[in-house]
């Protein structure tokens, strides 16, 4: 069963949600090539939540290989660009590498240049008015038996003295808003080498530093974690049916009994379903309602933040089309994501990540980054990916929010307002591997006879088969759960293999959006995935009157921002000559 547990929920990854809720009044679309979004622009709003945010973990590893370059971070000129086109007012993960801080000490020098380029990010974050996630990793030589930074610290003393001093410099004097991250994904060997004792022990360490300087300063220092790879996940064995097993259960339970702050919690979440955080758990709850409710079970808050950290396009493989030579898939999914993040009942969002990983120290390859480059320049040499304006887009929506429903199974659309323009970002967004994510969505449905039937179909290879239709369904020696769920998948498939061939027709109509206006369309699609300009594909002057309509075509994984800005009133000119001084004199 161990195999099938991995397929089903690594490999298939999650849920495929029967219907969604999207941004609009009251219809119902069925899957045709034509839809229609109806909008009074009078009604009411909501002020628009910080997980449709621009947030992003900046890492990267590339160009830089100055030793006083943090080298878990993206390149400077990457982050100004970031900082010059969309700014730091959002929430930002940043790795705090401790091992390689202490590889300095011998060179106090560097290590300061090293640190004050920390400081400096920090810093412009701050100055933004936007939060750090500050993620603490890599154990210094001499805190373990071990001479790996992955080694949990033996000496936990020493440790916490270190991160003490280290939340005393960042949070106590200089006073960054920082929320502290306890390591990144420790349930994985390669990031971390313990056992889940081990990381309960160390996260005590930084809770209690946090707590002590609390106190000592009166300053409030969020703590929290675990950033597993996986919401269920845990340090031993474990799969989506047996989640109490798995370290973020466990870090509640452990900070309730030993009284310790849990400031917000974190994982990971990588996939092609934009609805991952959506599916339902063996409970009949999604994911954020089941973490809610072990939450109010031992005594904190209900809505203690919840963030996935880290996400991206992800079909397990380091390097994929879709993140560089066709990054305006990924620039699809990525609002597509958000908006249903936000329908689960998510937080905080944080995209991994900024810059590709290339050419480092460690020799691993992996395109989920922002912007791509070239290694082995002398100088940088790096360009944006499509995948960057979808943020650009997110950067242009409102500060407002308009609620209502909206039901189609690709295509969304997140509509906004502020006091100057109207604005909607429109995505259409098919997912590769929709009929494996449904199945991954219903397995919590099944019993143990049903999952291993489906594990010897993927087995087999006749899952195939039978999304084709070459395999009759109704022939199969299965239940009649896993028969219904099969068709259903199958006609997902079907669904999806069609309009990622086929344009979508939408006719937006706006009531009351009366006067003239400046319309401005900016795109995303197939025409362009790398260094693609920011600027509206279509401009046009329109007059509004009770009810206006636009009709917008759209390719398949193609995103659009729309935006509605009143046409700036004309000086009026006078017909009267002006008089001079001289003729005035006289």
């Amino acid at each position: 069963m161990k195999v099938f547990y991995r397929i089903i929920f690594c490999l298939l990854t999650f849920s495929l949600a029967t219907g969604h809720r999207l941004l609009a009044t009251e219809i119902s679309v069925q899957q045709t090539e034509d839809l229609e979004f109806n909008l009074d622009v009078d009604s009411s709003t909501i002020t628009l939540p910080k997980v449709f945010r621009p947030a992003l973990d900046l890492s990267g590893r590339g160009f830089h290989q100055q030793a006083n370059w943090p080298q878990n971070l993206a390149a400077k000129e990457v982050l100004d660009s970031w900082q010059q086109d969309i700014g730091f007012g959002s929430i930002y993960r940043l790795q705090y590498n401790l091992w390689e801080i202490n590889q300095l000490s011998k060179d106090p020098a560097t290590q300061k240049e090293l640190l004050d380029n920390y400081d400096s990010l920090l810093k412009k974050i701050n100055d933004a008015g936007g939060i750090v996630i500050l993620d603490i990793f890599g154990t210094p030589f001499g805190l373990s038996k071990g001479l790996d930074k992955r080694v949990p610290p033996t000496d936990l003393k020493k440790f916490k003295e270190l991160i003490k001093e280290t939340i005393r410099e960042l949070s106590c004097k200089k006073r960054y808003s920082i929320w502290y991250e306890v390591w990144n994904a420790p349930d994985l060997d390669d990031f971390f080498l313990g056992r889940k004792q081990d990381y309960l022990n160390l996260y005590q360490q930084v809770a209690e530093a946090a707590r002590e300087l609390e106190a000592e300063t009166k300053i409030h220092i969020p703590v929290g974690g675990p950033s597993t790879s996986w919401w269920f996940q845990g340090t031993e064995d474990n799969n989506i049916m047996t989640p109490e097993k798995g370290l973020l259960y466990e870090l509640i339970k452990f900070c309730y009994h030993y009284r310790l702050p849990l400031d917000f919690i974190s994982w990971h979440a990588y996939s092609t379903d934009p609805r991952t955080e959506d599916w339902e758990t063996k409970y009949k709850k999604n994911t954020v309602s089941l973490i809610r409710d072990w939450l109010s079970y031992f005594g904190f808050n209900r809505n203690t933040p919840l963030v996935v950290d880290e996400w991206n396009f992800d079909r397990q493989a380091n390097i994929l089309p879709e993140r560089k030579e066709q990054s305006y898939i990924t620039a699809s999914f990525i609002p597509a994501r958000i908006e249903n993040m936000y329908r689960a009942g998510l937080d905080y969002q944080v995209y991994f990540c900024l810059e590709d990983f290339q050419d480092n120290k460690e020799a691993v390859a992996r395109n989920v980054g922002i912007f791509s480059f070239e290694p082995g320049q002398s100088v940088y040499k790096g360009a944006p990916k499509a995948i960057y304006n979808a943020f650009r887009m997110l950067g242009g929506l409102g500060n407002q929010m308009y609620q209502g429903k909206f039901k189609d199974e690709f295509v969304g659309i997140i509509a906004t307002k502020t006091a100057d323009y109207t604005a909607f970002l429109v995505y259409n967004y098919i997912d590769p591997e929709i009929a494996t994510n449904f199945l991954s969505k219903e397995i919590a449905a099944f019993n143990d006879a049903e999952r291993k039937f489906l594990l010897n179909l993927i087995k087999q290879e006749k899952l195939n088969e039978i999304l084709s239709g070459k395999t009759d369904i109704s022939k199969l020696r299965a239940s009649n759960k896993i028969k219904s769920a099969l068709k259903k998948a199958a006609e997902l498939d079907s669904q999806a293999k069609k309009f990622q061939a086929q344009e979508r027709t939408l006719k937006i109509g706006l009531k009351n959006l009366k006067g003239v206006y400046i319309y401005q369309r900016y795109t995303i699609d197939p025409s362009c995935s790398l260094d693609c300009v920011f600027a509206p594909s279509e401009e046009k002057e329109i007059t509004a009157d009770d009810l206006y309509q636009e009709t917008l075509v759209l390719k398949p994984y193609s995103t659009h921002l729309l935006i509605w800005k009143p046409k700036p009133v004309e000086p009026i000119v006078s017909d009267t000559p002006k008089v001079t001084d001289a003729e005035q004199k006289e």
